[in-house]
């Protein structure tokens, strides 16, 4: 059995050590993870690829343990709290665009009603949100697009955390891209 698993194992039954090991062990592919994701939402994140997977780690820790069981289950996991660190900004920040917690005060000028804001953390919100209508529907196809999109993985990485061949992956991510499509379309 690898460190890393024995560690994941000890973290599972919160260990907050082991977690922390895990997570240098572990800390330049999560860096990699993070850049690779960042690159796809740079303009709507002020996120550095440090402070995303240290946010991510904060999310990770917690008396209840990493609930993964091996090294290609922790990159799933940390793809999934990537996604949620970045959704979770965007959110944020369209809801500090919009004027937050402010009193909204109506303009009557054209010139007010012209600014359009940029989509990106729009964006991002209606993905996540088909993201968990596609999970209703089927919980593997959303997982596969977790780990492809969000989390960088290969098919082959893919299919070796979720138990299955390259081929039915393949077959998943195509239907999953067509399923988001149509939701993003509407």
């Amino acid at each position: 059995m690898s460190e890393v698993t024995e560690l994941l194992g000890a973290a599972r039954q919160g260990d907050q050590e082991a977690a922390g090991r895990v997570f240098a062990l572990l800390y330049d592919e999560l860096k990699r993870l993070a850049r690779s994701r960042l690159r796809q939402h740079q303009p709507i994140t002020l996120l550095d690829t440090t402070a995303l997977v240290h946010e991510s780690y904060l999310r990770f820790i917690g008396p209840q343990g990493l609930p993964v069981t091996d090294r290609h289950y922790f990159f799933a996991y940390a793809a999934r709290v990537m996604r949620s660190v970045i959704v979770d900004l965007a959110r944020a920040r369209l809801a500090e665009r919009r004027g937050g917690a402010a009193r909204h005060v109506p303009l009557d000028t054209e010139a007010a009603n012209a600014v359009a804001a940029p989509g990106g953390e729009d964006e991002v919100v209606r993905v996540h949100e088909a993201l968990e209508v596609l999970a209703q529907a089927d919980p593997a196809l959303a997982q596969v697009v977790e780990m492809r999109y969000f989390g960088g993985m290969t098919e082959p990485e893919i299919a070796q955390a979720m138990g299955s061949s390259e081929r039915t992956v393949r077959r998943q991510w195509e239907k999953a891209r067509l399923l988001l499509a149509g939701a993003l379309s509407d």
